[in-house]
């Protein structure tokens, strides 16, 4: 079969949605013929483009178009937006002369989904809706739109998208329950996660003992929170917790960057058992997940099923417990309480998160129990798995449509 790929961020640009896009790519690479239409990188590249209207690129099953987008930097918003619209307008231009027997699109830039779907109206082929963040809920949930008339018209065009969709692949089943809700068909709904590298005790990696050392420092129990520092999080609840406990020589430790990260590190000045670190490089990655005694995942209330983050697994990976301030309809908490490897708060209540921690940081053996637990779990959440379920939908749309 021949699929096209609808996506403005693709490698050399790091964004995790490039990377995913990617996986999926390789997956149904093994047996078919992709096309990805994406942009020049910009999302903090390892490498530049030079502008051409379109550039192609092949390798071996794979043809990767990339149109001539602008590359502003994405810290820079508004001229972030300028490669938003400057994707879609050649994207537009160029892939409806891709031949195709089916269209996939994912959520970059935001309204993605809404263009891959005209994109495939327009060449009559079937639609796979792939959401990876889904708009406008998160938008607004976040505060960066506020709700009137550019919301309600995104979230029209939003439900027009998804009716279209023959199928639409979602990464929990808290965002399968949200589209739900919105009116959609449960058929089209399939739960694809992101899953991790599920490898046995041979494939285990040495550790840096320089990054255990600056995450953990002279803290007796340490809290890691890896990754985007963004619009998603219970933030003021997590410094609420750290600022209590921190007679108790508990560590909250912020690996990453993100729009919301300047701000916390100014409100945690002054709480000293609060650090920030910058992002480390992928190989250190295992070092980062090894390193805490537990990591925090958070998600604040009315972004349940919106934001459904797949660090989780590689957590679980790792065999580390998680803390989990988020709302009990997210899939972070009801694995976590189902399987045994995360305790819960409510992302508004500081007392419930502060007593939660208290009792696991003084239980080393609820800690262990939980680990294996992780380590366990995450068996049952195999990417290569994952993905070929991915790949078993996208091959039933497109044979439909044949026939």
């Amino acid at each position: 079969m021949k699929i096209l790929l609808l996506n403005l961020y693709y490698p050399p640009d790091t964004s995790a949605t490039a990377k995913m896009a990617q996986t999926v790519v390789d997956a149904l690479c093994k047996k078919h013929e992709v096309t990805v239409v994406c942009g020049r990188p910009s999302y903090d590249p390892s490498e530049r483009r030079v502008w051409r209207l379109w550039q192609t690129e092949v390798n071996g099953n794979l043809r990767i178009i990339r149109v001539g987008s602008t590359t502003f930097p994405r810290f820079n918003m508004k001229k972030r937006v300028l490669n938003y619209l400057s994707y879609v307008l050649f994207s537009v231009l160029r892939a409806p002369f891709v031949n195709c027997d089916a269209v996939i699109g994912m959520t970059d830039p935001p309204f993605e989904g809404i263009v891959a779907a005209f994109v495939a109206m327009l060449k009559n082929k079937p639609y796979i809706y792939n959401i990876r963040d889904m708009y406008p809920d998160m938008a607004l949930g976040g505060s960066i739109v506020e709700p009137g008339l550019l919301a309600r018209i995104w979230e029209k065009m939003h439900r027009w998208a998804l009716r279209r969709a023959a199928k639409v692949i979602v990464l929990g089943e808290d965002m399968k329950n949200r589209i739900f809700a919105k009116g959609i068909d449960v058929e089209k709904l399939e739960v694809v996660r992101d899953g991790t590298e599920v490898h046995g005790t041979e494939g285990e990696t040495a550790l840096d003992e320089d990054v255990l050392r600056a995450i953990r420092g002279q803290f007796s129990f340490v809290l890691l929170h890896a990754g985007n520092v963004g619009f998603y999080g219970a933030w003021g609840t997590l410094l609420a917790a750290a600022k209590e406990l921190s007679a108790e020589n508990i560590g909250f430790v912020f690996v990453g960057e993100g729009a919301r990260r300047d701000l916390l590190a100014a409100e945690a000045a002054g709480i000293p058992n609060v650090k920030f670190l910058p992002f480390y490089a992928s190989s250190k990655i295992p070092s980062v997940l090894a390193a805490p005694d537990a990591h925090l995942i958070t998600i604040k209330r009315g972004l349940e099923g919106v934001v459904v983050p797949s660090k989780m697994y590689g957590i679980l990976a790792a065999g580390k417990p998680i803390v989990a301030v988020a709302p009990p309809e997210t899939d972070v908490v009801m694995l976590g309480t189902r399987l045994g490897f995360g305790i819960a708060a409510e992302p508004e209540h500081s007392a419930e998160l502060i007593e939660k921690i208290r009792v696991l940081a003084g239980d080393p053996g609820r800690v262990k129990a939980m680990a294996l637990a992780a380590k366990t779990a995450a068996q049952n959440f195999d990417r290569a798995k994952e993905l070929e379920k991915f790949v078993r939908a996208t091959e039933r749309i497109a044979t439909e449509e044949k026939h």
